[in-house]
């Protein structure tokens, strides 16, 4: 060993390789690494088995599982296969060694610089592409779901008279093996290519032939297999016409063929298709004849023909025949895209009426008593009123209501009615003190549900709750109360082991539980806890105390993503929306199957046609992350979450669908029949918002079915923008119970207007009758308003609504000071030939945080009213007095705004007191005493802000005074 510096009695410093110790600790280290890696790997399959298993859905994980394996490892052999292959035969059909060119002589150092690792070179290339090729296929899962499982639509596309199957489940899986086919091919050739290069098979530079016998065979069988694909592929795309998307200045988006598909791309596809046939036969002959100039011949002819037959022959066609006569020529094909758009939507069913626009009678007292039985005209923005629920009803800071609340049905003295419903789910912003104990432990469910009366205000403009209170207390009954599961709550909890929830508080302070569903995954085993430790990237679950036995973590926990876990083919609704079934609080959200391969049916983006001004506020509802485009869709699927126990279950809805009945056979047991929905559910089953949205986007312009009409574009119908925002977004749908001209009883619809494109006058009244487990459910009507005369569309309503002058100063004074005038949704609803327009107006500030009904606008027949109630502005509008029951009077019991602590309602109560006064200065212009009333307002409201944060803050630190086990009562409802 070499010394290093001192002299010959200097220290000496040996290098050399290192001891014993370090190699074993190095090896050590790195096995401990490896380990650490392989962990995290299994962490999160781990985990995501311990959850499909404890929602009981672990055969949708398997079967997905054992699909993508297997694709992976199937795919992935056959190309490194391929590519292996190729690789040693052309190694294997090398030259001989000879006198070397200059050339070879150069690439003999990198021969021999790979010689002694040719084999590993080999395996790495090879397991590369496989796993790149595996990797891809594992990823069409889903294709090969469908393919295989495939039913029978039953129904023939007008083209090629094959079943419209063959285009949703056979083509897909065909095109990606026909992609993976011509990967296969052209990696194939590079890698045969570069090793024949490397051992003298091909010359660039040198002198003679350019190629060796072998390696022109070798190369010529690739490429004839690529050509022999593209001949596949020009058969293929025949049948593609039929589904293939191309812009229509007819109609924008344009699915299938045209006249110059069929007269000219689909001849020109089978003409290629001969030629690249013969291409790749004489590509192949060159096994015999060691010569490139017939298929260099054949190759030049096919490329020259794709460019003849298949670019400029079909170009000369759409010059000189379509463009001259346009409509006679594309007449045919319209009318069978209509036809398949009409049908793969669903909205072939639709009923066209002709509708007056104008009042059919002049009896005044008819007109008003009609105004009654004719629609139950919803006063409660379910939109609006979420900050009302919120100051009057939320109890505790850490409780909060979605943004948008809900409309259901429940029924009332026998009768159903209208009913906005929210939640009380859990905030974590609003807890006391944020920490990981208080976040996950002790702070982990909300608690009841909130329902007010869709159609009446109180005399000072607040909802009538018909369910309120902690616990809540009303209409509803006796249920489990509390909320594990919902929107707002995105993290996760761990419940039942030694830590105790915050249960709920009342006039006693806080109340503790402990959770007793069968929810979550056990966390008792310590496997468990380490894969969770680690998927979470939470090490206190480690060593936690607060973790022990009986411990079960909840995640997953919005309705959305547990049904989407659980059946990952479905597309699910952007709103789900709670009821109170069978004594439980479940959760209901409607799931489509789609498809983009229905033959002639125009396509759509899903979270374009969904988007409207609600969606613009609050992304969550719409289905945004849904940007694929489809061609077909159906709501096949309701499905339930069950708030406290998060349990998910699936009914099939459309039992006629083929795409479920593909879906139910790849994953049998996950979809329970039609037959088992019981009637307490079917009750509160509703029309899906989306799907509708999607269908009355495609009926502005598949509503008419005359194919001369559709190409002229004179019935191109839009969505009209929301009247009652300035943000330039769609109008959303409203659910309102009203009766349909020809009906004999109101029905739970969803209802929606159109106007002409480019104009805002009123072209179309859209409804669908939206009551679950009735004979017309799903039944769509348009009244079709006259084109020859003028009928106001919502915009000009409500423009009309803020030029008359005595409503304009009416909301100037409304809107004085720091108040704030909102506008409820603009309610359209057909009366006697007439439409009769209604639209509730809130009003917020004035020392309030929430908005209060102020004022109702209604016009009919150009008479307008802008009155205190509804009767009031009906009456005022049909100069008669009809029988709409007025608000409940100020000595009318009505549920308080519960709060549990004195101090709180004292200073509400002074609060209202103030209101009254000032609303009473209002009436008669004191407006010193209108302003002394509005700062009296704001110190009680300020006084039960202090009083409510303090008792927050007390009951937060002390962890509760009490301990409530009872998980049957939930609370005294």
């Amino acid at each position: 060993m070499p010394d290093r510096g001192g002299g010959p009695t200097g220290p000496r410093i040996r290098v050399g390789r290192p001891s014993r110790r370090v190699r074993t600790l190095l090896m050590t280290l790195g096995v401990l690494a490896v380990l650490a890696m392989a962990f995290v790997m299994f962490a999160g399959f781990w985990t995501d088995w311990l959850w499909y298993r404890s929602v009981k859905y672990s055969s949708v994980f398997t079967t997905t599982l054992w699909t993508k394996i297997g694709l992976f490892f199937v795919f992935g052999l056959l190309m490194a296969t391929a590519v292996g292959v190729n690789v040693w035969l052309a190694h294997r059909l090398r030259p001989p060694l000879s006198a070397m060119s200059m050339e070879q002589q150069s690439l003999d150092r990198y021969r021999m610089g790979v010689a002694p690792y040719k084999k590993w070179i080999l395996l790495g290339i090879t397991a590369l592409v496989g796993l790149i090729a595996g990797a891809s296929a594992a990823g069409q899962w889903r294709t090969w779901l469908m393919w295989v499982n495939g039913v029978p639509f039953n129904e023939k596309d007008p083209q090629f008279h094959l079943d419209v199957s063959f285009y949703a489940f056979d083509l897909p899986w065909y095109r990606f093996l026909l992609g993976f086919g011509f990967a296969a091919a052209i990696l194939s050739l590079i890698a045969a290519a570069l090793t024949h290069y490397l051992y003298g098979g091909l010359r660039i530079t040198s002198p003679g032939a350019r190629a060796t016998a072998a390696a022109t065979g070798h190369l010529s069988v690739l490429l004839g297999l690529f050509v022999a694909l593209k001949a596949v592929a020009y058969w293929l795309d025949r049948y593609g016409l039929a589904v293939k998307s191309s812009d229509f200045k007819a109609t924008g988006n344009w699915t299938g063929l045209r006249y110059v598909d069929a007269n000219a791309y689909l001849p020109a596809k089978t003409i290629l298709f001969i030629i690249a046939i013969i291409c790749a036969l004489l590509f192949f002959a060159t096994l015999w004849r060691r010569t490139w100039q017939l298929p260099v011949i054949g190759f030049g002819l096919m490329v020259l023909s794709a460019i003849l037959i298949g670019g400029l022959y079909p170009a000369i066609v759409q010059k000189f025949q379509v463009q001259p006569n346009e409509q006679a020529k594309e007449a045919p094909y319209v009318d069978k895209n209509l036809k398949a758009t009409r049908e793969a939507y669903g909205i072939d069913g639709t009923q066209v009426s002709d509708y007056a626009g104008t009042s059919n009678t002049d009896d005044k007292t008819k007109l008003r008593e009609d105004a009654n039985a004719t629609a139950s005209i919803r006063l409660m923005d379910p939109n609006v009123v979420s900050p009302t629920f919120q100051q009057l009803q939320q109890v505790r800071n850490y409780y909060g209501f979605p943004t948008n609340l809900d409309v259901d049905r429940y029924s009332k003295n026998g009768k159903d009615q209208d009913t906005v419903i929210g939640l009380r789910e859990l905030n974590l912003d609003g807890i006391p003190k944020n920490n990981w104990i208080n976040d996950h432990f002790r702070y982990t469910h909300g608690y009841g549900a909130v329902t007010a009366e869709g159609t009446s205000a109180d005399n000072e403009g607040r909802p009538v709750f018909t369910e309120y209170d902690l616990p809540s207390k009303g209409d509803l009954g006796k249920y489990q109360q509390r909320v594990y599961y919902g929107e707002k709550t995105t993290q996760y909890s761990i419940v039942g082991g030694p830590q105790k929830e915050i249960d709920y508080s009342d006039d006693s302070g806080e109340k503790t539980t402990s959770y007793k569903g069968n929810s979550g995954v056990n966390l008792s085993n310590p496997v468990n806890r380490a894969a969770y430790a680690v998927a979470f990237n939470e090490p206190q679950m480690l060593y936690s105390g607060a973790i022990g036995e009986g411990s079960r973590i909840l995640y997953n926990r919005t309705p959305k993503e547990r049904v989407e876990a659980v059946a990952p083919w479905l597309t699910i609704d952007g709103d789900a929306y709670p009821a109170v079934v069978n004594n439980k609080i479940q959760w209901i959200v409607d799931a489509y199957t789609t498809t983009n391969g229905y033959p002639y049916a125009s396509r759509t983006t899903l979270g374009d046609t969904t988007a409207d001004s609600l969606t613009a506020a609050n992304n969550q509802r719409a289905v945004v992350a849904q940007q694929n485009q489809v061609n077909y869709i159906r709501n096949s699927v309701k499905a339930t979450v069950d708030a406290y126990t998060g349990k998910v279950t699936l009914y099939e809805w459309d039992t006629k669908d083929p795409v479920l009945k593909t879906w139910k056979k790849a994953f049998p047991g996950t979809v329970k029949p039609k037959a088992d929905i019981p009637k307490t559910l079917m009750d509160h089953l509703r029309y899906p918002q989306d799907l509708f949205k999607v269908q009355r986007e495609l009926l502005t312009r598949y509503h008419v079915q005359d194919a001369t009409t559709f190409l002229s574009g004179s019935e191109v119908w839009q969505v009209p923008d929301d009247p009652t925002n300035k943000s330039g977004d769609a109008v959303p749908p409203y659910y309102l119970s009203m009766k349909m001209p020809g009906e004999q009883a109101q029905a739970f619809s969803l209802t929606t207007t159109l106007t002409p494109n480019g104009r805002d006058n009123l072209s179309a009244f859209m409804s669908v009758n939206a009551e679950a487990g009735t004979p017309g459910y799903g039944k769509i009507r348009i009244l079709k308003l006259p084109t020859g005369r003028t009928i106001d569309g919502p915009k000009r309503v409500q423009s009309q609504f803020n030029s008359e002058p005595s409503i304009a100063e009416s909301i100037k004074l409304l809107s004085g000071g720091d108040s704030q005038v909102e506008y409820g949704n603009l309610m359209t609803v057909p009366l006697d030939g007439g439409l009769l327009y209604v639209e509730p107006v809130y009003v917020k500030g004035g020392g309030l945080r929430y908005p209060l009904l102020r004022k109702v606008l209604v016009t009919y027949g150009g008479n307008t009213a802008f009155e205190d109630t509804l009767g009031q502005a009906l009456d005022k509008v049909f100069g008669t007095e009809g029988t709409t029951p007025e608000p409940p009077d100020e000595d009318t019991p009505k549920p308080p705004p519960a709060t549990g602590n004195a101090t709180v309602q004292e200073a509400l109560d002074d609060a209202q007191k103030a209101y009254s006064q000032g609303q009473e200065a209002l009436k008669k212009g004191d407006w010193e005493a209108y302003g002394r009333a509005q700062k009296d307002l704001e110190d009680a409201l300020q006084r039960a802000e202090d009083a409510q944060s303090q008792a927050d803050n007390t009951g937060g630190e002390s962890g509760g005074n009490g301990d409530n086990n009872s998980e049957e009562s939930g609370g005294s409802g």
